[in-house]
């Protein structure tokens, strides 16, 4: 019975999504798992073995070809197939039809308009926007979706852009700070600093009370300022994650 001899440097795969890479003139390919590449750069899907089809760097994924250990070492300075496949998944170019090219972008502009509706509120009633609207603001500037680059960032580059077209704002969180700190007085001006109101503020023997509403932006600073009390004497809660006016009422 005759064999059927597969050259050593071949691979052959079916059903699978390609990343490519040019780079240091040469091509570089790898095969992934068809609706992974987004979910990954997304950082929804965390496991990479979920993504990649195989540890392989190809030059051409559909002959099969593998690319060269030297050629890899030269471009990318290691020779780790694990970090090079991470590399070119980040910033390589997904090869997909133009049909699932549209659908894909299509999802992303829907995801990152609800994204932007869940974070953001019309200024003057505090009420959100509906994902309809959003959606209509973001053709209005004439947003284009940027495929490599995930929704939570693209939906901050759209509230900064539709301002133009629609009243807009951060939901503000509202936050207590107590502190009984003996420079509980120069914290209390850094925290109102960082806020964007103060809804209280409350001394009582010696100890500082503060309801804020901030911009979630000033949250890490604000976090910060607390975690540098040596003493542990001030003390932060969050005590609403969004401040909007109740009700099911959008804007439209």
């Amino acid at each position: 019975m005759s064999k059927i001899f597969t050259p050593t440097n071949q691979i052959r795969l079916t059903n699978v999504a390609v990343v490519r890479m040019k780079k240091g003139g040469k091509r570089f390919e790898i095969a992934c798992y068809k609706n992974k590449v987004i979910s990954w750069r997304n950082g929804i899907e965390k496991d990479i073995d979920e993504v990649l089809q195989t540890h392989s760097v190809f030059t051409n994924v559909s002959k099969g070809q593998v690319a060269k250990k030297e050629d890899l070492q030269t471009v990318f300075d290691t020779d780790n197939l694990t970090d090079i496949c991470k590399r070119i998944l980040e910033k390589g170019e997904l090869q997909i039809s133009d049909k699932e090219r549209s659908a894909q972008l299509d999802a992303s502009f829907k995801d990152i308009a609800t994204i932007v509706a869940d974070k953001c509120v019309n200024p003057e009633t505090k009420r959100p926007y509906s994902v309809t609207m959003i959606e209509k603001a973001m053709k209005d500037v004439h947003y284009s979706v940027k495929p490599n680059r995930n929704s939570k960032q693209q939906a901050l580059e759209v509230i900064r852009l539709i301002k133009t077209v629609l009243p807009l704002e951060r939901a503000m969180m509202r936050l207590k700070v107590e502190s009984s700190s003996k420079d509980a007085k120069k914290l209390k001006e850094k925290f109102i600093a960082l806020a964007s109101s103060v809804e209280s503020e409350n001394w009582d023997s010696g100890q500082i009370t503060l309801i804020l509403l901030i911009d979630p932006g000033n949250y890490r600073q604000i976090d910060e300022l607390v975690r540098t009390d040596p003493k542990g004497t001030t003390q932060m809660e969050v005590l609403s994650l969004k401040e909007v006016v109740e009700g099911d009422t959008f804007l439209d």
